[in-house]
């Protein structure tokens, strides 16, 4: 089984930063691309950052470019999220998932073995 567990979210006021980090165990964690997504009240889950098993190739949903980070530490078994110049739109839960097929980063569908989320809340 692959257990992740998100860490790092709080309240922000908006400007400011915050950085998730999610820990892995029970998978081969070197070997398998990562991904953020988040999902605000109301709203459908949306993809926010992906990177693949060794970062050389990371991708950002537009609205975060720029101002997020996806990285990782394979020997730490973590992938972080740097998030910086944060907006009161980027509130939401945020969670970490596994990519397991070929399928697209930006797609939810390729992904399995999801984290129970860390809550961001930036205040205006």
């Amino acid at each position: 089984q692959v257990q992740l567990v998100e860490s790092g979210g709080g309240l922000v006021q908006a400007g400011g930063s915050l950085r998730l980090s999610c820990a892995a165990s029970g998978r081969t964690f070197s070997r398998s691309a990562m991904g953020w997504f988040r999902q605000a009240p109301g709203k459908e889950r949306e993809f926010v950052a992906g990177i693949s098993s060794t970062s050389i190739s990371t991708f950002y949903a537009d609205s975060v470019k720029g101002r997020f980070t996806i990285s990782r530490d394979n020997a730490k078994n973590t992938v972080y999220l740097q998030m910086n110049s944060l907006k009161p739109e980027d509130t939401a839960v945020y969670s970490c998932a596994v990519k397991t097929n070929s399928g697209s980063y930006y797609s939810g569908r390729s992904y399995d073995y999801w984290g129970q989320g860390t809550q961001v809340t930036v205040s205006s």
